[in-house]
């Protein structure tokens, strides 16, 4: 009898001292993935009792994918990281936790410490659904020394749609035979920079103050903003100024800059750090600036791009707490500082650019300034906040299809950006007839 309740009491004490284990699904692959690794050890560290179970589970859209799936099958993690383009169906979904109900209930955080500009695009009816963690925008990188052998201006990048055709053309090279052995610019094929140069430009996406003010019905892209965009990129490509990539390279576009095939690149503010490596490594100097903007076009802003965390609700309140701890772990300064400069992902939070300034970090890390600066000076707009649609991942397949056969002259930049509106309009009203 005594033995047995010396066992009993043996487990009890073992149970009463378990960790709580949560599970962190993320889509940062490469270098990241060790990164975040670190970061969850740091949380550890510090919380003993908590173990957090990081897992990588592929691009944006697989995770996303992975978890629906695993929320029909019962077994969601704790946390995942979901892009933002994921924000209305993870609402739609119901099956996460507001963030906003657990920051109302917990007096210790506090999310005016937070850069609005970040909150604006997470923010839905006045109601913060995730937390930030990874944000982004496109800026323009490019090759002073070519600059400089180009007999262009290295300190003046261009400014607008103009300038950059203008650039692009003086900086393409080609040999005694005619074959084109640097282009001048490269981006890679994919919709989100669709999205940005209509913000660039203040112009909408779908209606309803792109569905801020009132859920999408249908896409309004078929404008005068968005078919300069189109123009530019057509007569870019079919001049040989520019090289395009497959269909959601962006690799094949940091290689092509990285190795001096071209001369200039608009990609996410998250290679910065990258870039200015590579740069160092490859012999060349390296410049950053602000996307340029057609000369006519109302002034606009930049979006955010990016991910941001969000808590799966249906797990026991001792794990959804725990969940929350480590949620509000990644997003402290500390750790935003260490993300950002290992990156290029910009700081979520006012602090810890105000501590990197104390530092000198930014005078001595110019292109992390420039990401920055371009979204602090951004014009705050529903067309800059970011467009807030279900199938949004399915609306780039159909713009980015549009882009593909307006290169391949099966369509004019004109056709082409009339079918994808009316293919976008029809994928909102099919998913409007499920959610509504």
């Amino acid at each position: 009898m005594k033995k047995l309740l010396v066992v009993l009491l043996a487990v009890l004490v073992v149970l009463s001292f378990a960790k709580v284990q949560i599970q962190f699904w993320h889509a940062m692959g490469g270098n990241r993935i060790e990164l975040i690794q670190s970061m969850a050890d740091e949380f550890m560290k510090l919380h003993p009792d908590i173990e957090v179970k990081v897992q990588y589970t592929g691009s944006y859209r697989d995770t996303l994918n992975k978890l629906i799936a695993a929320v029909k099958a019962g077994n969601p993690p704790h946390i995942v990281q979901i892009y933002e383009i994921g924000t209305q169906v993870m609402i739609d979904g119901g099956i996460a936790i507001p963030m906003q109900d657990l920051i109302d209930k917990d007096k210790t955080f506090d999310i005016g410490k937070f850069m609005p500009q970040v909150l604006n695009y997470y923010k839905v009816n006045g109601k913060l659904y995730s937390m930030p963690f990874n944000s982004s925008n496109p800026i323009l990188y490019y090759n002073k020394t070519l600059f400089k052998k180009a007999g262009l201006d290295p300190n003046h990048p261009p400014r607008t749609f103009e300038e950059l055709l203008e650039y692009a053309k003086k900086l393409t090279v080609k040999d005694a035979n005619g074959n084109i052995v640097q282009a001048g610019i490269t981006w890679p094929l994919h919709a989100w920079f669709f999205e940005q140069f209509m913000a660039v430009q203040n112009a909408p996406l779908v209606d309803n103050n792109n569905g801020r003010t009132g859920r999408a019905t249908k896409a309004v892209f078929n404008h005068e903003a968005a078919l300069r965009f189109f123009k530019l990129w057509y007569e870019l490509t079919k001049s040989g100024a520019m090289i395009n990539t497959n269909k959601e390279d962006w690799d094949a576009a940091d290689q092509y800059f990285v190795s001096q095939k071209v001369a200039m690149l608009i990609t996410s503010t998250s290679d910065v750090a990258y870039l200015s490596k590579m740069a160092k490594e490859k012999g060349f100097e390296l410049g950053t600036a602000f996307l340029p903007r057609p000369k006519e076009a109302k002034s606009g802003g930049v979006i955010i791009g990016g991910a941001s965390l969000w808590l799966i609700g249906g797990h026991p309140d001792k794990e959804t707490q725990a969940a929350w701890e480590f949620i509000k772990f990644m997003a402290s300064p500390e750790m935003q500082i260490k993300w950002h400069t290992n990156t290029g992902y910009f700081p979520v939070r006012k602090d810890a650019v105000e501590m990197l300034l104390e530092r000198g970090y930014y005078a001595e890390n110019p292109h992390h300034l420039t990401a920055l600066l371009q979204l602090l000076l951004s014009n705050q707009t529903y067309n800059t906040r970011g467009a807030i649609i279900g199938p949004f991942p399915q609306i780039r397949d159909i713009i980015e299809t549009a882009i593909q056969r307006m290169l391949n002259d099966e369509m004019t930049p004109e056709e082409a950006l009339k079918w994808a509106e009316k293919e976008a309009t029809k994928a909102i009203k099919e998913y409007n007839e499920i959610y509504q």
